[in-house]
């Protein structure tokens, strides 16, 4: 027997927010049916598990156990100031000089998510 991820599951403060912001920095769409001041909402990938926000009383505290690994069709670069633009938040800057490592940021709840290389970005640096 098995199981199937069938969600990850995010707390947050405003679900209908949170999804917004996570929507965006995707390009997959929000369920249809959420709307504001929703206290569960969904973001639709295009392949696996949906993003599910849970609305929550308490604040977050501390650093995330679990976290999302983003590895975007631009350069890590560009996507980096793409999502600072949506409003995410640099955490910790782990590129380094030769084009490897990642960048940490955290969402406008402060969920922190990794930026990876680029399929293009890591084929320049291996030839």
């Amino acid at each position: 027997m098995v199981s199937m991820v069938q969600n990850v599951a995010i707390d947050c403060a405003d679900a209908y927010e949170l999804a917004r912001f996570w929507s965006a920095v995707t390009g997959r769409p929000m369920h249809p049916q959420d709307s504001p001041g929703d206290r569960e909402t969904q973001v639709l990938l295009a392949e696996g598990p949906v993003l599910h926000f849970n609305q929550v009383p308490e604040p977050k505290r501390s650093k995330n156990r679990i976290h999302l690994c983003l590895r975007p069709d631009t350069s890590r670069e560009r996507e980096v100031e793409h999502l600072l633009g949506l409003g995410a938040t640099l955490v910790t800057d782990r590129r380094k000089p030769d084009g490897s490592g990642w960048a940490v940021l955290a969402d406008p709840e402060g969920n922190e998510f990794c930026v990876l290389r680029s399929e293009s970005d890591r084929a320049a640096t291996h030839p």
